[in-house]
C-alpha cells in the first residue's frame, strides 16, 4: 500500500485548542497506514484569538513535511463515520492528511507588492513562485481577503503554468481583516511555520497526481443568450444593438411571478466563456454580479469587464438553482471519469454565503457531492471568495462551490 495515495480527514469540534489538534491529529494519523507527506488545517474564526498557536500546537503531535492552512468563518470534513460535516459559526478544526507516492509538493507565500506586472513575461511569474512549469503543476491556493491582487495572481498563474488546474479560496473571518490567518510550514525550506495575515499561500503539486474540478456557481439562466454589442469597461451599453436596462425590464415582464420576485434580489450575468458554442448548460458561464443601472442611458454595469463580441445571459439564483446547478455538473462529472482511476480525495471551498444561509439544512452540498462520489475524505473551508476554472481560466467566485477532486495518475507511475 505505500506506493498506492492515501488521504484521511478528522474533525474536531472540541473548544479547547489543545484538545481539538489533539483529536484531529490523532483521528487522521490513525486513518492511514503509512506517514503522511501532506497537511491542510482550516480552523474557525471561533479560534482567531488564538491563531499563533496552531502551528506550533500541531507540530508537537504530527510530524509532516509540508503543510499549508487557513482561517474560515466555517471548516469542512468527514466525520469518524465517513459522513461530510459542514461547520459553520463554532469551534472546529478540520485536518487533512496526504501519502502521496511520486508527487512533488512546493509551497510558497507571495505578497501583492511582489507580484510581477499584467504584461511581464512568463519567467517573471515562474521566478516569483518558484515552480518549474513542466511538468504541469495543480495549485491550491489560500489567499487573505484584502489587498492580495489574488485576481491578477490568477492571471499570471494562467499565463506561465498553462494546462495547470489551479483551486483554492479567501480565507475568511467573523470581524476585522486582522482575524484572518494564512498558515504555511515546509520542513525543508524557508517558510518553517509561518503565520501570514496578508498575501498568498500556494501549494503546487506535480508527478503522479490529477486535480479535477467541479465549480457550482449555482444559477440558472433566464431568456436567451445575447451579444454585448457596445460596452466600455465593466458597464453594457448595447446588448443585441438594443438599450440593455429595455432588454432586461422585457425579459423580467416575460417571467412568473416567483421569478420577478427573485429577480429583485437574486438577478445576475452569466459571461459565455467559449464564444463558438452554440448549445449552451451549466458550467459555460461565469457568473457575475449586477452592479447598478443607469435609467437616463439604460446601461447595467456588470462585475467584471465586458466587451463588445461576447455574449451573456441573465441568471437567476436561489437554493433550488444552487441544488440543481451542482447536480448537473456531478452527473456529468460521473458519467466522464466513469473508467478513470477511482478518486482518493476532494476538497470543497463553499462561499459563506451558501450552507445553511442558502439551503435552511446544514451539509447540503457536501451530502450532494458524497451521494455522487463515494468513500472519500472531503476538507475544506467557508470562504469570502473561491478560486476555480470556468472554460479554461481561473477566476475569483462569489455564492459558488468549488471541488478539487484527487486521483493518482497510475498505480505504477
Amino acid at each position: 500500500m505505500a506506493d498506492q495515495m492515501q488521504w484521511a480527514n478528522a474533525l474536531s469540534t472540541r473548544p479547547s485548542l489543545e484538545a481539538a489538534v489533539t483529536d484531529v491529529v490523532q483521528q487522521a494519523v490513525s486513518s492511514l497506514t503509512v506517514p503522511a507527506d501532506l497537511g491542510l488545517v482550516f480552523i474557525s474564526s471561533a479560534f482567531a484569538s488564538e491563531y499563533s498557536r496552531l502551528l506550533p500546537l500541531l507540530a508537537e503531535k504530527l510530524s509532516v513535511p509540508v503543510l499549508i492552512g487557513c482561517s474560515g468563518l466555517g471548516v469542512i470534513g468527514t466525520t469518524a463515520t465517513g459522513e461530510p460535516q459542514e461547520l459553520e459559526a463554532e469551534p472546529a478544526i478540520s485536518l487533512t492528511l496526504g501519502h502521496l507516492p511520486g508527487v512533488n509538493m512546493q509551497v510558497f507565500h507571495v505578497l501583492a507588492e511582489e507580484l510581477p506586472d499584467l504584461d511581464s513575461s512568463p519567467d517573471a511569474w515562474i521566478d516569483v513562485i518558484g515552480v518549474e512549469p513542466s511538468p504541469a503543476p495543480q495549485f491550491i491556493l489560500l489567499s487573505s481577503a484584502f489587498s492580495s491582487r489574488i485576481n491578477d495572481l490568477l492571471q499570471g498563474l494562467d499565463f506561465a503554468y498553462p494546462g495547470s488546474v489551479i483551486i483554492g479560496g479567501q480565507a475568511s473571518s467573523g470581524g476585522a481583516s486582522s482575524q484572518i490567518s494564512l498558515f504555511c510550514h515546509n520542513a525543508s525550506g524557508e517558510l518553517h511555520q509561518h503565520l501570514y495575515r496578508e498575501g498568498t499561500v500556494g501549494l503546487a503539486l506535480s508527478g503522479n497526481i490529477v486535480l479535477e474540478t467541479i465549480v457550482a456557481q449555482g444559477c440558472r439562466p433566464i431568456g436567451q443568450p445575447m451579444q454585448v454589442t457596445k460596452a466600455e469597461r465593466n458597464i453594457i451599453l448595447e446588448l443585441d444593438e438594443k438599450v440593455p436596462l429595455v432588454v432586461l425590464r422585457d425579459l423580467i415582464g416575460s417571467l412568473s411571478e416567483q421569478e420577478r420576485m427573485l429577480a429583485q434580489h437574486s438577478l445576475f450575468v452569466g459571461i459565455v466563456m467559449d464564444q463558438f458554442k452554440l448549445s449552451l448548460q451549466q458550467g459555460d458561464f461565469l457568473i457575475r454580479s449586477i452592479l447598478g443601472v443607469d435609467p437616463s442611458v439604460g446601461a447595467i454595469a456588470i462585475g467584471d469587464i465586458a466587451r463588445p463580441g461576447q455574449r451573456l445571459q441573465f441568471q437567476l439564483r436561489d437554493a433550488q438553482a444552487s441544488a440543481e446547478d451542482l447536480e448537473l455538473l456531478l452527473e456529468r462529472y460521473q458519467h466522464q471519469q466513469a473508467y478513470q482511476p477511482s478518486a482518493t480525495a476532494a476538497f470543497m471551498f463553499s462561499c459563506v454565503g451558501r450552507g445553511q444561509g442558502l439551503y435552511g439544512k446544514p451539509n447540503f452540498d457536501s451530502e450532494l457531492f458524497r451521494r455522487y462520489i463515494h468513500d472519500i475524505p472531503i476538507g475544506g473551508f467557508f470562504c469570502n471568495g473561491e478560486i476555480g476554472p470556468v472554460g479554461g481560466s481561473t477566476f475569483v467566485h462569489g455564492y459558488t462551490s468549488v471541488f478539487g477532486i484527487c486521483r493518482q495518475l497510475s498505480a505504477d507511475f
